[in-house]
């Protein structure tokens, strides 16, 4: 059952016609306070904590393309360019400061609340009452769940996420635009994620071409001759050419600088070799034992919705409870459990239920294809592949960082399924408005306990103390707990006075942003080790620095990650102390000198 806007009882504006978005005055007022809410919370992070394990190999790696170094040829890489071109884009225009990455974040952070916000307003607008407020709802916790609330440092899958949300919004809209060039813009876009995180924009970009492909074969199969079917036979046509357009650029431009071959070795046939779980692992999430019970409950409370007479208030007590319960145990776990990984796992087990539950509509709407071929029935099947295209990474639940608003566009369609199921009719209104709170509730206050415990963060060593700050103008901005940034800072104070500019250095892991803060050019292929990063053994390490003519090895000894993360290091550092000798004892790091 498929509702319309309503009009003058308060719920949605008369100018609510999803053909006629405008923007009233209480849209850009909430627009500006997810916003500002959003990029506050990336400041505030930003303004205690840093991973100088993902910071550096971000910063790192784009001062060195910003010198000149390219890529895929220069030197091995096993992500997509974007995120790292970007980067060496903000030093180029505006030095090597950290705070301007940061004010970066902020904004990337604060725009993806907003994208969100209107996205899911757009798809509840005309399926749901109060279809503004209910958005709202749904977008409110990303203020401290948003892209780049939990890893505030500049990041790849973070970045994917920001324009997960362009391409879809675009393919929200060009059906509403009517014109051929937005749409091949909007073809365009879906290719955008690709080049910014592999195994998030492959699937995103395969279910959004097989949607148009499916969409537009449909049309064709049932066409009749008239002006608004060939638009929107005209406007698919355009989705594709635009992403094929953009696809070819990509592959031309790459051909013309790293070599398209290149990039294929180290983004695809590399970075799968190292990453790739098993397929096994990945299903693990659905494996979670909350799912017994939470299952069930749902499944009760929907059949209770959809058989049981809406007029008794025993009905819709006992269905709002069975639904609410999932929601009501995460928050109830903030009580039951003190440790953060305990109250993270109780957030994190949301997942898999609303994953399922999203899953299980999406397939039962593709009914409705036989009616209307209309590509906004498979929008949850595109966020679908989007979302497990992203458990493709290490550490599974650890990756929904930065698509939390995937999952708020999710939510926002079981919500407008639930306010059309036909038996809540004039009822549901209060009973889907009451839920939306709820759920926003439970994943803003949990949510904001998860971002403030730094529980993603835990792989680091953050100590319960005031953060400590550089001293170096190139890392203004740059905060965290520990003795790391002293120590850095040392570190660079040694190397402007005892190392000349132009020699070659390898640091060892390289968890500190060295080149980034000193500028200087990087001699050494491996930009960090790392078993994801670096891709060469031992001997072919030591044969490279004998190579490329390193005269100054920089070991850290206090590493801020709790794991050492570089590959066979007694073995390496065995071959290299044939050739380097002990320099310096800095606090933290050992030099070494040829």
């Amino acid at each position: 059952m498929v509702r319309t806007a309503a009009g003058p009882s308060g719920s949605e504006p008369p100018d609510s016609d999803p053909s006629k978005p405008r923007w009233a005055p209480r849209d850009w007022v909430a627009a500006a306070i997810l916003f500002a809410a959003t990029a506050a919370v990336v400041l505030w992070q930003n303004s205690h904590v840093a991973v100088l394990f993902d910071l550096s190999y971000i910063l790192n790696t784009a001062e060195r393309i910003a010198a000149g170094q390219v890529p895929y040829r220069d030197f091995p890489l096993a992500h997509a360019p974007l995120t790292f071109l970007v980067q060496a884009a903000i030093i180029r225009l505006t030095g090597r400061v950290v705070f301007h990455h940061v004010l970066y974040v902020a904004l990337m952070g604060g725009l993806g609340t907003v994208l969100t916000w209107r996205i899911a307003h757009a798809s509840l607008r005309g399926r749901a009452s109060a279809a503004w407020w209910l958005a709202l709802l749904v977008a409110a916790p990303l203020s401290v769940l948003g892209i780049y609330c939990i890893v505030p440092n500049p990041e790849y899958d973070c970045d994917c996420g920001f324009w997960l949300l362009v391409a879809l919004w675009m393919l929200q809209r060009f059906t509403v635009k009517a014109n051929v060039f937005f749409g091949f813009a909007a073809g365009a876009a879906l290719v955008i994620p690709l080049f910014f995180k592999q195994n998030i924009g492959l699937p995103f970009l395969m279910a959004a071409i097989g949607a148009v492909l499916l969409v537009f074969a449909l049309k064709l199969a049932g066409r009749r001759h008239d002006s608004s079917e060939a638009l929107g036979t005209r406007m698919l046509f355009a989705v594709l050419a635009g992403a094929c357009a953009a696809l070819l650029a990509a592959a031309l431009a790459l051909h013309w600088t790293a070599g398209f071959g290149n990039y294929l070795h180290w983004t695809i046939e590399y970075a799968g070799h190292r990453r790739l779980p098993a397929l096994s692992f990945m299903l693990g999430v659905y494996h979670d034992p909350t799912l017994l019970w939470t299952v069930p409950c749902v499944v009760i409370a929907l059949l209770l919705l959809r058989v049981a007479p809406a007029k008794y208030l025993w009905v819709r007590i006992a269905a709002f409870a069975l639904l609410a319960a999932p929601f009501l145990f995460t928050l109830a776990s903030l009580l039951m459990y003190d440790d953060a990984d305990e109250r993270g796992d109780s957030l994190l087990a949301l997942w898999p239920l609303l994953l399922l539950l999203a899953a299980v509509l999406a397939i039962a709407n593709l009914r409705s294809l036989r009616r209307k071929a209309s590509l906004h029935t498979l929008f949850p099947l595109i966020v679908l592949a989007a979302i497990h295209g992203t458990f493709m990474s290490q550490q599974l639940w650890g990756s929904t960082y930065a698509i939390w608003p995937l999952l708020a566009l999710l939510v926002a369609d079981l919500l407008a399924f639930l306010d059309g199921v036909s038996s809540l009719r004039a009822r549901s209104r209060r009973f889907v408005s009451s839920l939306a709170l709820l759920i926003s509730v439970t994943l803003l206050v949990c949510g904001g306990f998860y971002t403030a415990s730094e529980e993603r963060l835990s792989y680091a060593n953050l100590p319960d103390e005031p953060p400590a700050h550089s001293a170096f103008p190139q890392l203004a901005g740059l905060a965290t707990p520990g003795p790391y940034l002293p120590e850095i800072d040392e570190l660079l104070r040694y190397a402007q006075a005892n190392i000349p500019f132009d020699d070659g250095i390898v640091l060892i892991p390289g968890e500190e942003p060295f080149y980034f803060a000193t500028g200087r050019v990087p001699r050494f292929p491996a930009p960090f080790f790392d078993p994801t990063i670096d891709p060469y053994s031992p001997e072919e390490t030591a044969a490279l620095v004998g190579s490329r003519n390193i005269r100054w090895l920089i070991v850290k000894t206090d590493l801020q990650t709790k794991m050492d993360p570089t590959p066979d290091r007694a073995e390496t550092m065995t071959l290299l102390m044939n050739e380097f000798t002990l320099a310096a004892h800095l606090r933290g790091y050992d030099v070494y000198r040829r």
